[in-house]
């Protein structure tokens, strides 16, 4: 099973090379009134950067980091229909009992970031009792931004350590699953502030899919082939 989820790590590379093309087309096309970069991009990278300076100048909220891991493995734990049980959070780690595990609950906490998933829906909620609030797009952005980089940069310097959640399913597998699921679920929160053209981006994605693993098959080949001809 190791071995299977170690293939399968390698066969989605190229699928988090799609995502990563198709989220750098949609940071360069996010809203804009003119030419150059867009304001949006700035917002989002404004948000982010926010978010670096307070990493590095201020204490770093790890309590508040460790509750949204243990929240999250609890709400994947319950969509898949385990007991959940005796919540713990602390500033050195936390813990949840469950009924049941499997990849989804283990791995959540590193491509879920639960309080940018939290943003998006007061983002909607507002929306439906306050019509005006879809004027204040680039602050939805921002937050975005802000929201995942703290996911990010807590996710980072937790896979520096040994992770149990991660040794469990394999570094190749976990490690481009978690990326792939982070790249493009920011696509859908980006997407989801901005009213933006989901039909659009669902085939700009399918044509970086295409493009990314023609490729490899290309490769492929190329190498049968050579190896062939000796």
């Amino acid at each position: 099973m190791r071995f299977l989820k170690f293939l399968l790590g390698l066969a989605m590379l190229p699928a988090a090379a799609a995502v990563t093309a198709t989220f750098a087309d949609l940071l360069m096309n996010l809203p804009s009134s003119g030419g150059g970069i867009p304001p949006g991009l700035w917002w989002f990278a404004g948000g982010f950067i926010f978010w670096l300076v307070l990493w590095v100048g201020l204490p770093r909220p790890a309590r508040t980091y460790v509750l949204a891991h243990e929240l999250t493995h609890a709400i994947w734990g319950l969509a898949w229909g385990a007991r959940v049980s005796r919540l713990r959070v602390h500033a050195e780690g936390g813990s949840v009992n469950l009924s049941m595990t499997n990849m989804w609950i283990t791995l959540a906490p590193y491509f879920f970031p639960l309080y940018t998933i939290i943003a998006i829906i007061v983002h909607f909620a507002l929306q439906l009792f306050v019509p005006s609030a879809a004027a204040y797009e680039p602050f939805w952005i921002a937050l975005v931004g802000f929201t995942w980089a703290f996911h990010v940069t807590f996710t980072l310097s937790v896979l520096m350590q040994r992770q149990p959640d991660v040794m469990e399913h394999g570094r190749i597998f976990s490690w481009t699953l978690i990326y792939l699921l982070n790249l493009a679920g920011l696509l859908v929160w980006i997407l989801a502030v901005t009213h933006g053209a989901w039909l659009h981006w669902l085939g700009a994605l399918g044509t970086h899919l295409f493009s990314a693993y023609a490729a490899v098959a290309r490769w492929i080949f190329s190498a049968f082939g050579a190896i062939g001809k000796k």
